[in-house]
């Protein structure tokens, strides 16, 4: 059976930056370890896989896997998908104004926006269903995570930020770096924590590469077949949890840009967008733009 598929780079506004996706539509009949396998062979840091939607009023049903695992969520999966899922389905509505994408998730259903502007990438933000939760398991040991990324216990942490775990659909280990050079040195030498389907590591400094950026950030999940990955949204989105802990901003609306991937050759900007009332989090959400690479067909 052939299906179609496409390649997007996402976060960038040109491509061969950013951050990579494979989208596998023509999906039925595929099951659980063939979408794997097939993700293997994109061997991309994930590849999503569309079918009708299980709710017909919804756009389709997303499921998103990395070469060794499938994840209930993922950030810029979703935004790829209904970036191109708007380009195939409505060009000439996308051309006059937004369009509106629902995507079932294993988190729930994803209400997305995509907009293609005259001159511009297309692009896509999302709210997310669940708000970011702080895990109740503890961090491991200091020394443990410095030894596991290869640098120094005295070069983790900085204002108020120190290690912690927190989710917004998948989990993250957090690592506050104390300066740019220091993340640049940082590598996953034995991310114990990792292993089974533990958190992946998502390391963030407030020394930037770009003027305009609030974070500098890495992501490392070998546990999931992920040895370093260009832009990751889901971090993004739990990472919004760790701000408001940590840095204790005040109510209203703000937008932040989180760099990623410089390290890789593959740079990338995730808006974090943040509303906050009574000192809570109220909303989050993720956007960026979505540049089609190349299409095909799997003849499998």
């Amino acid at each position: 059976m052939s299906r179609r598929f496409f390649t997007l780079d996402v976060f960038a506004e040109t491509a061969l930056a950013g951050n990579p996706l494979a989208v596998v539509l023509d999906c039925e009949g595929l099951d659980e370890g063939r979408m794997q396998a097939i993700a293997r062979e994109f061997n991309l840091s994930e590849t999503v896989f569309v079918f009708e939607p299980v709710n017909p009023v919804n756009t389709a049903r997303a499921r998103i896997f990395t070469p060794g695992r499938e994840l209930p969520f993922a950030g810029h999966p979703t935004v790829g998908t209904a970036a191109l899922l708007a380009h195939l389905r409505a060009p000439d509505l996308l051309a006059a104004q937004d369009v509106r994408i629902v995507l079932e998730e294993g988190i729930g259903d994803v209400v997305c926006v995509a907009r293609h502007r005259r001159g511009q990438a297309l692009a896509a933000n999302f709210d997310l269903p669940q708000r970011p939760r702080r895990l109740e398991a503890a961090p491991p040991p200091l020394d443990e995570i410095a030894r596991g990324l290869g640098l120094a216990a005295e070069e983790i942490g900085f204002g108020r930020h120190e290690p912690s775990l927190f989710a917004a659909g998948v989990p993250y280990l957090f690592v506050p770096v104390r300066s740019l050079e220091a993340i640049g040195r940082a590598r996953p030498v034995d991310m114990r924590w990792n292993v089974d389907e533990g958190p992946a590591t998502f390391l963030y400094t407030r020394d930037v590469v770009e003027a305009g950026s609030a974070f500098h950030a890495r992501m490392f999940a070998g546990g999931w077949g992920v040895t370093e990955d260009p832009a990751t949204g889901s971090a993004a989105a739990a990472f919004a949890g760790v701000t408001v802990a940590f840095d204790r901003p005040g109510d209203g609306e703000r937008v932040m840009a989180i760099e990623q991937g410089f390290e890789m050759g593959r740079p990338s900007r995730i808006a974090l967008g943040l509303e906050i009332e009574g000192a809570e989090l109220r909303s989050v959400s993720i956007g960026g733009p979505a540049i089609i690479v190349s299409s095909g067909a799997l003849d499998l």
